[in-house]
């Protein structure tokens, strides 16, 4: 089922998508697989998959076959920054015989490398209208409720979310954050502009402090005061069982608002995302 079919579902149930990535160990790779497999009990309305990092496919392609036959929907990401039209093409093809419909389509982190760049996409928007150009497949993009930590401000950062829509973008999917406030001031700038496209809201459940160090350091989020105390205060695995209840907690407030749709950011750890489902569903 296409992007732009999933998010006309009334139910939240059919809203509800995982992301996950591709590990390199042939052990934590099986593990991964036998996880989802289970995970299909929770219906998912799709699993997003990371792509190799830097332009690499990494087993990601073997994944990509793997788990449709084991019955899920995939969508996996494209990023424009190391992938020429060449490349991008080819695996549209194989992409397309594997009976693949969304696609989820990001600029991607720059890398120190710089020998791995390609210039034939610099923005996400270009590489949505190759890909709409080249194919009948549905296309995510990414959403920042506080903006792209490289953009000048928010709004420039909305202006830029447009570029992608106009491409032909079906569905944003938003960068993880903690505060929903923010999320619900991100959707009414988006649409004060014209965007009226579903937002999907981006859901990590905290399970360390070196978690959140890393994520701060990487993109712009707020931590609430009542997740920075806890931070300093909670035992490591009281911390897990905590990040499962402020993140049901979370869903649940989002669901009353009418979201969109959830997209759960698992780092590989369905259990987790499973118990957080099922407290909210």
């Amino acid at each position: 089922m296409k992007l732009r079919e999933i998010y006309q579902n009334t139910d939240i149930r059919e809203r509800i998508s995982f992301e996950v990535f591709p590990p390199k160990e042939q052990e934590k790779y099986q593990g991964l697989v036998t996880s989802l497999t289970k995970a299909k009990t929770l219906n998912p309305a799709f699993v997003s998959l990371t792509w190799g990092a830097s332009g690499s496919t990494n087993n990601s392609l073997e994944f990509v076959k793997t788990i449709k036959q084991n019955g899920l929907n995939i969508m996996p990401h494209f990023t424009c920054v190391c992938s020429t039209k060449e490349y991008v093409s080819y695996h549209l093809k194989i992409l397309t015989e594997y009976g693949i419909e969304n696609i989820l389509a990001l600029r991607g982190d720059i890398p120190e490398d710089k020998s791995l760049l390609h210039n034939d996409f610099k923005y996400a928007n270009e590489l949505v209208e190759f890909i709409k150009n080249k194919s009948n497949l549905s296309v995510g993009v990414a959403g920042y409720p506080e903006g792209h930590i490289e953009s000048e401000n928010l709004q420039a950062d909305i202006k830029n979310l447009k570029k992608k829509i106009d491409a032909g973008a079906d569905a944003i999917f938003t960068q993880l954050f903690f505060d929903n406030t923010k999320f619900y001031e991100y959707i009414d700038k988006v649409r004060k502009i014209g965007i009226n496209t579903p937002i999907i809201a981006g859901i990590m459940p905290i399970i360390s402090q070196k978690q959140i160090d890393k994520m701060t350091s990487l993109a712009r989020i707020t931590i609430p005061k009542e997740v920075e105390e806890k931070l300093n205060t909670l035992s490591a695995e009281d911390l897990k069982i905590f990040g499962i209840e402020y993140a049901s907690k979370q869903c649940e407030e989002l669901i009353k608002s009418n979201v969109d749709g959830l997209h759960f950011f698992t780092l590989n750890k369905i259990d987790l995302t499973e118990k957080i489902i099922n407290n909210i569903i």
